[in-house]
């Protein structure tokens, strides 16, 4: 498995960058999206596969990274690649400051204030709040890309600014599993008492977690936002948490699952779309079919276990 990963990886680069250019505008358009959903699949993770929280509102940073490149942009004329800090800072420290509250919570406690959290995002834009999100119909009109003064107005300039992104968030991910940040997440989410009981301050882990899947989410949203050139209320709601929160189980909580869960759950209904809504019901019973004959995931996390001796220690100490 390792080496098929250690392998496969490269393979993976290389076929996604030269795919654009094998295909029509509308595939290209739905490769930019499984682009920008895997992305945001990938902040997910860091938050439920790795700290083992249950965030169903991940579309609420994803939506604010969008809003934020949107309004900075058509408000006040910042080009698009200007935004990105920005569209990384203002989620990444809301989600430090939401989850500060609320991460002694745990399992449905825990999802149903973050879907609260992402309704009221929603109810917050569809409303205009200061007359500057646009309200039901959004924010439309947004500039195309700007580099060294070239506009970049093609949708495979947008793929590969897509694929930049992604590229950047797989980094990030490789490195925060080798890292000593990583292992903390790991033990968190085995055994948290274990994990306290060997100086983690679990507290800490839990809103680095946040704050990093929520910067990584934003950073997506001013993808998508470049992508469609506009933004809108409906492509943040709650369902798309579910889509999110459900890539990451049925991937099983690794990269290569991630990737597999999002073409699954995103391109696979797109191959049958000539079947019209019969695409549905393939795509649920492959889902249904994946966890139960994977109930781990497609691909599942191949985590180390924390010492037998330290689990046994902390119940004692319980």
């Amino acid at each position: 498995m390792k080496n098929l990963e250690r392998f496969g990886f490269p393979a993976f680069i290389i076929v996604m960058a030269i795919l654009p250019n094998l295909l029509n505008s509308r595939w290209q358009a739905v490769a930019i999206t499984f682009l920008i959903f895997t992305v945001v699949a990938l902040s997910q993770d860091i938050i439920l596969g790795k700290a083992g929280m249950f965030n169903m509102g991940q579309a609420l940073f994803f939506g604010m990274g969008a809003y934020i490149t949107a309004i900075l942009n058509s408000q006040y004329g910042w080009p698009l690649l200007a935004t990105i800090p920005v569209a990384i800072l203002l989620p990444a420290l809301f989600g430090i400051l939401l989850s500060g509250p609320i991460i002694h919570l745990r399992g449905d406690y825990l999802l149903v204030v973050t879907i609260g959290f992402n309704i009221v995002f929603v109810q917050v834009v569809q409303n205009n709040l200061g007359g500057i999100t646009g309200g039901p119909n959004g924010i439309f009109g947004l500039d195309s890309i700007s580099l060294f003064g070239m506009q970049l107005t093609s949708q495979l300039s947008v793929y590969y600014f897509a694929f930049a992104v992604l590229l950047l968030t797989l980094g990030i991910m490789h490195n925060l599993e080798k890292s000593k940040v990583g292992r903390a997440l790991h033990y968190l989410r085995e055994d948290q008492l274990a994990a306290e009981s060997i100086g983690i301050n679990t507290r800490v882990y839990k809103i680095f977690a946040f704050g990093l899947g929520a910067g990584i989410a934003g950073l997506a949203g001013t993808v998508f936002a470049t992508q469609y050139s506009a933004v809108s209320p409906e492509a943040f709601e709650f369902i798309q948490s579910v889509l999110f929160f459900s890539i990451v189980l049925v991937g099983g909580s690794s990269i290569p699952g991630i990737l597999l869960g999002v073409f699954m759950m995103f391109v696979l209904p797109e191959i049958f779309r000539e079947f019209a809504t019969w695409r549905f019901f393939i795509f649920g019973f492959a889902m249904i079919l994946a966890m139960i004959l994977r109930p781990r995931g497609i691909w599942p996390a191949s985590f180390g276990k924390i010492p037998k001796f330290l689990i046994k220690e902390s119940n004692h100490g319980a």
